[in-house]
């Protein structure tokens, strides 16, 4: 029976002298979750896990986008699109969304990531044509504009290839490339890192009742596959990044038993992505209806992602966003460094 080797996350400033560093990141560990389906979980020293598991969680994550790994970065949201859940319609002209993108690295996005598709619960399929119309020419501004990495938010070949020409360094497939068999093979020939996402279902059917075995060991599952799968098509690991899709075909329950143990996903030795931003189980839970006001508790969760050691969080509020995370990386560290 197959054994998940979760590492306890620590970031306190009394460190043991045998704890192990996290990803070469912020965070370290001396202890780890033990899980196995249908088994009680235990904890174990991480002197334990097996030497292999234990290199992928310790050794140091290769840059992405030329951005360093071992600190935490923040992609800004960018849907230019008529019908996105939180800001639908706002972005669509091209000088509203080229502001936005100027707002957005003013206020310290580390990238920039372009969606021409709602991927909102019942969301209905786009054309290629539309989806290029919609991105492709924001990218391209954006490139020219601003130094900043930029990544195409799509399923589709073809939109990621128009991406890319138009200046895309990343692409994150919402389907962890099950969508279209062709998107792996953009990224293969542009030379592009990955972000692959864990979905059940697609966008217009996903919140149909989802259902799993064990959502945080399929979820992770999945992952494995689809890593294994990219790297033996030409796409390297180091430049493979991971999102277990908190809202993609997850049910509130759902959502909290991945974000509650995310840690779990650095044994799968690539960076963690983690999307939180505004979504239906914030204001559930938050008690706000409206996705515009669901701004605290985004940066809350994004705070314990990173607290876990995700390396990106993808948010709609990018000024409250850096601004906590300033603070919670001054009071962490007990340190301010204004760079």
């Amino acid at each position: 029976m197959k054994t998940y080797y979760r590492p306890i996350v620590q970031t306190d400033l009394a460190r043991p002298a045998d704890a192990k560093t996290l990803a070469g990141g912020w965070c370290w560990f001396t202890e780890v979750e033990t899980l196995m389906r249908g088994q009680h979980a235990q904890v174990l020293p991480a002197r334990a896990v097996p030497s292999d598991v234990l290199a992928r969680l310790c050794t140091p994550r290769s840059s992405i986008c030329d951005l360093d790994m071992s600190v935490p970065h923040l992609m800004g949201i960018l849907n230019v699109t008529p019908d996105s859940f939180s800001d639908g319609g706002r972005f669509e002209e091209a000088d509203a969304s080229l502001e936005q993108a100027r707002s957005m690295v003013e206020a310290g996005a580390d990238l920039i990531d372009v969606g021409g598709e709602s991927t909102r619960p019942g969301a209905t399929l786009v054309p290629v044509s539309d989806e290029i119309a919609r991105t492709s020419p924001v990218i391209h501004a954006i490139a020219d504009n601003f130094c900043v990495p930029i990544s195409i938010d799509t399923r589709k070949a073809e939109v990621a290839s128009a991406a890319v020409a138009a200046g895309a360094s990343l692409i994150n497939d919402v389907s962890g490339f099950t969508y279209d068999p062709d998107l792996a093979q953009v990224a293969v020939d542009a030379g592009r890192p990955v972000c692959v996402m864990h979905a059940q279902g697609d966008p217009a059917t996903m919140q149909e009742n989802p259902t799993y075995d064990d959502v945080l060991l399929d979820v992770y599952d999945f992952l494995e596959t689809q890593v294994e799968r990219l790297a033996n098509l030409g796409i390297a690991r180091e430049k493979i990044v991971i999102d277990p899709g908190v809202g993609f075909g997850k049910t509130l329950a759902h959502n909290l038993a991945l974000l509650a143990r995310v840690s779990l996903f650095h044994g799968l030795g690539c960076p963690v992505l983690i999307g939180v931003s505004r979504k239906k189980f914030i204001g559930t839970i938050g008690k706000a209806s409206l996705a515009q006001d669901r701004m605290p508790g985004s940066v809350a969760v994004a705070l314990e992602a990173v607290a876990q050691g995700a390396q990106i969080v993808r948010v709609h509020d990018v000024a409250e966003t850096r601004q906590a995370l300033k603070l919670w990386q001054a009071v962490t560290t007990g340190d301010y460094n204004d760079a």
